[in-house]
């Protein structure tokens, strides 16, 4: 499992300006307010101050934000500043102003590099979220009779689709949901986790039975496996299928955490039979078993992945999803699982794993004539 430290929301940069991210504002304003500052201090003082010399530092400087122009030009206010007999500088010789004129031409080459640069990774970047996307695509508000709200956090900086995963589907069988968690961590997962929502999307749409989607994505890991050398591909996944009227949901745990039941102030996890992880054979097994759950009006389903419930703070203590749920009952469902991230945070700064949630609300066709659901 990877180290993430307090990642946020999906599509934002998590990468330092160290590491490929656009530089803060104060890097931007060092270069003019250094000029500033050394002009303010030689026109103050009634003694000459031999400070030129930091004017020298300008040009790079400038590098780190500046594109090429704007790099020259700080170059030349450089080289003018030097020369205002008013500023009380020392005026340089041949062989210091030739110095600075050389740092500052190789300041601008840098700068045009960098920018190149830049512009390249931006768009790689583009393109890299773009696939992102369209293997793991964003939840929609509601599938059928059922209201959505998701988080992913991957570990991996720089990436936005890790080893979790989640889906939402409506098909001939009722409104299915997935969640789960691949072995492996960052890019090397997200073939596992795409091959696994592609066999869940068509699975939705042809296997009747919620245990038979579970062993769909199971003969996936198996195929997969035999196709890699020296892979054991596995992965937990819970599966739910939500009935007609939304007053039922089946449940299929494969080594995953159990969801969470929220009933009005309580909240506790579904008493399931948890099965083995997938990629283990479950297909040939034909014993899993589905557990269904009656739902009533304002009920909540709280999905987690072992990102959240494995997560510790100094002590070593787990953190209480459940006690912490039931003081957010009274939360709307879109902001619960950003209320939970905040909280977890709090609890664990450095989180270990990538962190999913994904909450779903059963929204009968009745109910929706009669009124929004309570939260």
């Amino acid at each position: 499992m990877r180290k993430v430290s307090a990642p946020p929301r999906r599509g934002e940069d998590r990468r330092s300006w160290l590491s490929g991210a656009p530089p803060p504002r104060w890097v931007r304003v060092l270069p003019p307010a250094l000029v500033a500052a050394i002009c303010a201090a030689t026109l103050l003082s009634d003694e000459p101050l031999e400070i030129g010399f930091l004017l020298g530092a300008i040009p790079p400087l400038a590098v780190l934000s500046y594109g090429p122009l704007a790099t020259a030009v700080l170059g030349g206010v450089v080289i003018v500043l030097l020369h205002i007999p008013a500023l009380q500088l020392d005026r340089p010789g041949d062989a210091d102003l030739l110095t600075i004129v050389f740092v500052a031409v190789l300041s601008v080459f840098v700068s045009f590099v960098r920018s190149r640069r830049d512009a390249q990774l931006g768009l790689e970047r583009t393109v890299a979220e773009a696939a992102q996307h369209a293997v793991v695509p964003p939840l929609p508000e509601r599938v059928g009779a059922v209201r959505c709200a998701g988080l992913y956090r991957a570990a991996q900086r720089g990436t936005l689709v890790g080893g979790d995963f989640f889906d939402v589907r409506d098909g001939p069988f009722g409104v299915r949901a997935v969640m789960g968690d691949v072995q492996g961590h960052g890019l090397s997962a997200v073939s596992t986790v795409a091959s696994l929502l592609g066999a869940f999307r068509e699975a939705v749409l042809d296997q009747a039975d919620l245990a038979a989607v579970a062993g769909r994505l199971d003969r996936r890991l198996l195929v997969d496996s035999a196709d890699a050398r020296h892979a054991e591909l596995f992965a937990t996944a819970a599966l739910l299928e939500f009935s007609a009227d939304a007053l039922e949901v089946r449940v299929v745990v494969c080594g995953n955490p159990p969801p969470l039941l929220l009933r009005g102030a309580d909240a506790a996890e579904l008493e399931v039979s948890p099965w083995t992880p997938l990629g283990l054979g479950l297909a040939d097994a034909g014993a899993i078993e589905a557990c269904t759950v009656s739902l009533r009006p304002g009920d909540r389903l709280f999905l987690a992945s072992d990102g959240v419930v494995e997560a510790r703070d100094g002590s070593g203590a787990y953190y209480p999803l459940a006690r912490r749920l039931s003081g957010l009952a009274g939360e709307d469902s879109a902001a619960l699982p950003d209320l939970v991230w905040a909280d977890l945070a709090r609890f664990c700064p450095d989180v270990q794993d990538d962190v999913t949630m994904l909450v779903l609300t059963p929204s009968p066709p009745a109910l929706r004539m009669r009124g929004p659901v309570p939260h």
